[in-house]
């Protein structure tokens, strides 16, 4: 928007307190090469736009706004005479993009100085070169150390992640390797029973019997009923009652076994009945380590399955092989954050899920939303841990109007009214010293509100953390340098 041109007058201009310190002469250039310039109530520039002025407030109101998700939020109203706004970092010239940082409006007739961005960057180097100097030192050297710290922090954060993945895929391995090797050692076993058995004159009707017994056996461990513990207690007594009256005396190592696999007495009448009384007890010894192989093979079967899931939520973490902006199912995401999480969180926190499964699919970077998660799980379990190592971390989602909310509620000291404002400033921690870099929460608003267009809010009070996240249903274009641009 363009106003009406005035004049502009050395003597006026030294009267703001940027330029109280200018010689005659560099008033006069700043006259000559700038200009002066009424505007009506309404908008002067927006948000995102090049940065082509450098403007100076003579007198009038002036309200500046940032883009936050679908809104415009008034960050600044003031009428004093002097405050600047614009291309405040034209004197970096091409090294950064050279964009207004907020939208600016005013609400009466206010005039302004304004100094295009290329005489404003030429006259800072020419008279100030010093302090341009210590300024690229300050704005360059803040942006490494932000993304050095944030770096160290990915790192961290992975290393943390693996080391909490290894746990977990641990406990799985080595209870497969060890159901390998006694499915070893049960194997040759029973082929040793069976060599006995084969040893005796039996028709092949009868060997038949039997090995249809080992085959309905095998079927009814796929198909074994749980009891309770006095269920199973009372089973195994009256299985081993059973296997001393017929003559076998290791009934009491063998009955906890069988009443795992869902066998009973009727089971092993079947079994008397098909064989004979010499060779019962070497049948019973051989369907035994029938059940316990299948047993086995199921244990094996389940952590493998274990391995496979914990492996699948990894990838889901990390996104591998995905597109980095697509539509997906909120719960995929947490569930996955959640169970490479698990390693972090101690005995003492339990986790509940408050999930609205019918809540649409919304359009994001899911790698991104997963960094989003972890570092919100992770202030939770550090506030609970703080608090004792006892407590609850509820994870909600629910439809907001056109929006999807995930919040995670802590049952921790809860963050204090003087620093809530300051908890998503970059730097900001109240971890000690090692523990925290302050860019977490920086680094969650930065995806959801900049990268998704959301909303990223804390409510708070001792006992009940809220961290609230906010995201729309509809796609907006996605825009990877949004991060570039807060």
């Amino acid at each position: 928007m363009s106003g009406q041109l005035m004049p502009c007058n050395p003597r006026e201009i030294s009267s703001l307190f940027l330029f109280e310190k200018l010689s005659p002469e560099q008033l006069g250039r700043l006259c000559s090469e700038g200009r002066v310039e009424l505007f009506e109530a309404g908008p002067v520039y927006t948000e995102g736009d090049p940065a082509t002025c450098f403007f100076v407030m003579i007198e009038g109101t002036v309200v500046l706004s940032r883009r936050v998700g679908g809104d415009d939020v008034e960050v600044s109203r003031t009428s004093q005479r002097g405050v600047y706004a614009g291309a405040m970092q034209a004197y970096l010239g091409d090294r950064v993009r050279q964009v207004y940082n907020n939208s600016m409006r005013v609400t009466e007739p206010t005039r302004f100085f304004v100094l295009p961005a290329d005489i404003f960057a030429d006259v800072m180097s020419a008279w100030f070169p010093m302090a341009v100097h210590l300024l690229e030192g300050l704005f360059f050297g803040s942006k490494n150390t932000q993304a050095a710290i944030g770096q160290r922090e990915r790192l961290l954060a992975l290393g943390s992640l693996s080391a909490g993945l290894t746990h977990e895929l641990n406990n799985p391995a080595a209870a497969a390797v060890r159901a390998t090797a006694t499915l070893r050692e049960r194997v040759a076993k029973m082929r040793h029973k069976l060599a006995l058995i084969a040893e005796a004159p039996f028709t092949r009707e009868v060997m038949a019997g039997l090995i249809e017994i080992q085959e309905r056996t095998a079927e009814r461990v796929a198909k074994a009923p749980a009891l309770s513990p006095l269920e199973a207690s009372d089973r195994e007594d009256m299985l081993t009652d059973w296997l001393e009256d017929h003559g076998i005396d290791y009934g009491w190592q063998v009955s906890p076994t069988f009443v795992q696999a869902g066998l009973d007495v009727d089971w092993l009448e079947q079994v008397a009945a098909a064989v004979h009384t010499d060779i019962l007890p070497n049948a019973v010894g051989w369907l035994n380590y029938t059940v316990e192989t299948e047993l086995l093979m199921n244990e094996i079967e389940d952590s493998t399955t274990r391995i496979s899931h914990l492996v699948d939520a990894a990838k889901q973490y990390s996104q591998l092989d995905r597109a980095p902006y697509r539509v997906v199912d909120v719960h995929e995401l947490l569930d996955s954050t959640l169970l490479m999480l698990s390693g972090k969180r101690g005995p003492g926190i339990k986790v509940v899920n408050e999930y609205d499964r019918t809540l649409p699919p919304v359009p994001a970077y899911p790698a991104e939303l997963n960094q989003v998660w972890t570092n919100l799980i992770d202030n939770a379990v550090s506030a609970i841990n703080g608090a004792g190592g006892e407590g609850t971390l509820t994870v909600r989602t629910a439809l907001d109007h056109e929006r999807v909310l995930v919040e995670f509620r802590d049952t921790g000291p809860g963050v204090p009214p003087e620093i809530k404002d300051r908890i998503f400033d970059p730097f900001f921690t109240t971890k000690p010293v090692g523990e925290g870099t302050g860019l977490g929460l920086d680094i969650s608003w930065r995806i959801v509100v900049n990268k998704h267009h959301g909303t990223l809010r804390v409510e708070s009070v001792p006992g009940d953390t809220r961290f609230q996240v906010l995201l729309p249903l509809t796609a907006e274009t996605p825009a990877e340098e949004a991060e570039d641009n807060a």
